[in-house]
């Protein structure tokens, strides 16, 4: 059976689309079918798997307004080993035309009911924003993966992500859980950090991933080459923490 995973966190800049595009290829590498559906306009995890957003045909807009189904516009990546249902900026405009839809929050949903039988992990790397896509992203999941950093914000703004998981559950998605939580960009030298850190740990316990991600200039030079860190520097300490943390992703949910 499918495990569909959504990557999702309301603030921008916590490695949500590194976590996504690095845990997809740490899972694929271990010989697991993975799809990764990039729900987010800006397309960072199509251009992050080394595919071209520009060039691509059709993608996850197509499938969101019911024009064409998963199996016809799915590509391959070329590095990452998964494949991939690509976003562009014409992803934008799919919340307005959704708006008077029936059914809206849930077409994402209904759409990879036909792709259950082709994939292991569907992993929804989902929008920085409480938006019509996100939506659809954790109704379309069975659990909910919130990648973020050891901050004050941060952590403030976590306690709004899971009222709004709280919401979807009781009205769209009944079966919604909270997969983990995991620690990224993580600075061992900052005193809040591991304050942070600790808090975590003593409000989410076993949700909480052991891996910490730390902040690696090789992790944030790699999309610029269209690659997973994975790929660009399997030595890196960035490298080495995502394939542990795919291992342990692997242990938990196989």
């Amino acid at each position: 059976m499918t495990c569909i995973i959504a990557i999702a966190n309301q603030k921008g800049g916590v490695a949500k689309t590194t976590t996504a595009i690095n845990l997809g290829t740490g899972v694929a590498a271990e010989g697991k079918r993975v799809l990764l559906i990039d729900l987010d306009p800006q397309g960072n995890a199509t251009t992050g798997s080394g595919i071209d957003k520009s060039e691509a045909d059709a993608g996850v807009y197509d499938v969101l307004t019911e024009s064409a189904i998963i199996r016809a516009v799915r590509v391959i990546s070329p590095t990452s080993g998964y494949d991939v249902l690509t976003a562009n900026q014409h992803l934008a405009g799919a919340e307005v035309e959704l708006v008077g839809v029936n059914g809206r929050e849930t077409i994402l949903k209904r759409a990879l009911e036909s792709v259950t039988d082709d994939y292991d992990f569907v992993f929804i790397d989902c929008p920085p924003a409480l938006s019509l896509l996100t939506i659809n992203g954790l109704t379309a999941a069975n659990y909910v993966i919130i990648p973020m950093q050891c901050e004050y914000y941060a952590l403030e703004g976590l306690t709004d992500l899971v009222d709004t998981i709280k919401r979807i559950k009781s009205y769209l998605n009944p079966d919604l859980e909270i997969g983990g939580l995991v620690r990224t960009m993580f600075d061992g030298r900052s005193s809040l950090s591991q304050q942070v850190s600790d808090q975590l740990d003593t409000h989410f316990g076993d949700k909480l991933f052991k891996t910490v991600i730390p902040r690696n200039v090789r992790v944030a030079e790699a999309p610029s080459y269209g690659l997973p860190v994975l790929v660009y520097d399997k030595m890196s300490k960035g490298a080495i923490a995502y394939r542990s943390l795919s291992t342990e992703f692997l242990t938990r949910f196989t």
